[in-house]
C-alpha cells in the first residue's frame, strides 16, 4: 500500500515535516515525490539541487532531505552533480 504524504505537506502542496525514522514508508513516500521534482537525465550542482529542495519544502534543513534522496537510490551524485537514479544524464561530447 502506497503511503499518503498529504499529512506532511502545507496548504501549498509543501513539504513541511520529516517524518520521524518509525515512519519510514512515510519517508519513503516523500521521497518518491520529491525524486520527480527532477528531470530525468538531467544533471544538477549542488545549488540547483538544493534549489529544487528549497522550492517545494519548508522544512528547516532541506540537505536532509538532499541527503536522505541520495543514500535511499532516489539521486545520484558523483560528488559534483546530482541525477535522478533512474535516468543518468548523457555524457557530453
Amino acid at each position: 500500500m502506497t503511503k499518503s504524504i498529504h499529512d506532511f505537506q502545507d496548504e501549498h502542496g509543501r513539504i513541511h515535516t520529516w517524518p520521524s525514522d518509525r515512519r519510514r514508508a512515510h519517508q519513503l513516500a516523500i521521497l518518491d515525490h520529491l525524486k520527480h521534482l527532477y528531470d530525468l537525465g538531467t544533471s544538477y550542482d549542488h545549488a540547483q539541487a538544493m534549489g529544487i529542495l528549497a522550492d517545494h519544502t519548508t522544512v528547516e534543513d532541506p540537505g536532509v532531505l538532499l541527503t536522505e534522496l541520495v543514500e535511499s537510490d532516489y539521486l545520484t551524485t558523483d560528488g559534483e552533480v546530482y541525477w535522478r537514479a533512474d535516468g543518468r544524464p548523457g555524457t557530453r561530447g
